[in-house]
């Protein structure tokens, strides 16, 4: 016959971190409501530009209601441990991405920069591969946007060759 501490395993602990991150995401989805609300309103009737911040504000308050919830129960997974190469990588992508914009690269090269970093972030080990698909996508994006839609990007030195 099992013994009552056997049936009854002992509950597993609040998880701080958990919590943390669903109080960040609470107040993400604050600080999106709040700018989304000094958006001047440019329609008279329907949605604005100040809807799409406020769905995006939902759905962080409905993944915040579920941490808090798994959290408080003690029921996330365990965490692995963290290895900074693979943030800094992404996070220097991102740095490229504004640097080259900052300094007239263009938006070819700029966005390339994080596609890049973060492929190399995710173990891809053929950077010049990654480098050549991103110069296409980012083209064909930045085509799309500047002769479909008529829609202006940041200018560089490829830009100005199309």
């Amino acid at each position: 016959m099992p013994d009552a501490a056997s049936e009854n395993p002992a509950p597993r602990r609040v998880d701080r971190a958990g919590v943390v991150i669903a109080a960040a995401l609470a107040v993400l989805a604050a600080v999106l409501v709040w700018d989304a609300s000094k958006l001047p309103s440019t329609t008279m009737y329907g949605m604005g530009p100040e809807a799409m911040p406020i769905v995006i504000a939902i759905g962080l308050v409905i993944l915040a209601i579920g941490n808090l919830i798994d959290a408080l129960r003690g029921k996330l997974p365990p965490r692995e441990s963290m290895d900074p190469k693979p943030v800094g990588l992404i996070i220097g992508g991102l740095v490229l991405l504004i640097a080259i914009i900052g300094f007239g690269g263009g938006f070819i090269l700029a966005t390339s920069a994080p596609f890049v970093t973060t492929s190399a972030a995710f173990g891809r080990r053929a950077v010049l591969t990654d480098i050549a698909i991103a110069l296409v996508i980012t083209t064909l994006i930045y085509l799309a946007f500047d002769k479909l839609l008529t829609l202006s990007l940041p200018a560089g030195p490829l830009e100005r060759l199309l």
